[in-house]
Order: C-alpha cells, then sequence, then structure tokens
C-alpha cells in the first residue's frame, strides 16, 4: 500500500468528520472534542488551524483518504497528532504517514500525548522515535471521565 501526504483540501473535511464520529475511534483516541458531531464547531476548527502556521496535512493510502496529520503547537513545545480511518488501523499508514511528517518538518524536540491504553498509537509513535517521558492525567471528553495518559518527545 502506498502512503503519501498532501496539503488539506476542502474536500477532505467531510472524510475528516465522518472519521472523527467513529464510536470506536473515537474512544480510542480518548481526547476528541466535547461534541464530535457539532459540525459548525468541526468547521470552525479547521478553518482556524487552516489559517495557521501549523503544518496539517492528508493521509493518503492508495491514493485514499484515510486520515490526518499534523505538527502544531508553539516552538520547542510543538506536538504531533494523527488520525486514522478505523478501517485502515494495523496497515503501517499510520507509521509511515509520522515518518514523512517528520522528515518534512525536522525542528526537534517534538511531543506528542497518547491515552495510556491507546497501545497501537504508542506503538506508532515509539517505532518513529519518540520516547515516553512522563505521564499524566487528563479529561478525555471521548470517555467522560478523567484518564491516564502518555506524554512523549523526540529529539533533545
Amino acid at each position: 500500500m502506498e502512503v503519501a501526504l498532501r496539503p488539506v483540501h476542502d474536500s477532505d473535511l467531510p472524510v475528516f468528520f465522518r472519521q472523527m464520529n467513529d464510536p470506536e475511534s473515537l474512544r480510542m483516541a480518548a481526547f476528541a472534542p466535547k461534541d464530535p458531531a457539532d459540525r459548525d464547531a468541526f468547521d470552525a476548527h479547521w478553518k482556524r488551524i487552516r489559517a495557521s502556521p501549523d503544518v496539517q496535512r492528508t493521509i493518503l493510502a492508495d491514493g485514499d483518504v484515510v486520515g490526518s496529520t499534523a505538527v502544531y503547537g508553539e516552538p520547542g513545545e510543538r506536538e504531533v497528532t494523527y488520525w486514522i480511518d478505523r478501517a485502515y488501523w494495523g496497515k503501517g499508514i499510520a507509521t509511515a504517514a509520522l515518518r514523512d511528517l517528520l522528515a518534512e518538518v525536522p525542528e526537534r524536540p517534538l511531543h506528542a500525548r497518547v491515552a495510556a491504553d491507546n497501545t497501537g498509537s504508542r506503538r506508532v509513535l515509539e517505532k518513529c522515535g519518540f520516547r515516553v517521558t512522563g505521564q499524566a492525567r487528563g479529561f478525555a471528553n471521548a470517555r467522560g471521565e478523567e484518564i491516564d495518559e502518555l506524554v512523549l518527545k523526540l529529539g533533545s
């Protein structure tokens, strides 16, 4: 399967919205918008981040839109994020996409956060060189409760 990144197009947004409303994906990601079904909030969020200097990319697998990835935040505290359509989990797409994003954005350090029980996402981050540097607790909208999360870092 060929994985590629490209800038986000307007036509990607309905696909991202559908992907972010999959109940199992939301539970696994844990840290999601308060109301992922609020299309107006979703559109406002994407309008804001697309106008920012942050790096946002659409993830393609064999030409199909299968998710998104980004680097965002203040210098020295920038974080990576990614979302893969559940139908494509376990195929190495997240790892390939994150590696491509890290090659495109050479600044370090970069940070990541993951629900402590999301072993798949933790594995993706570690395959790309991130290391666990701490633990935290945060309110997970998708689970309606505070949960344990891992804090990871790439670079010094």
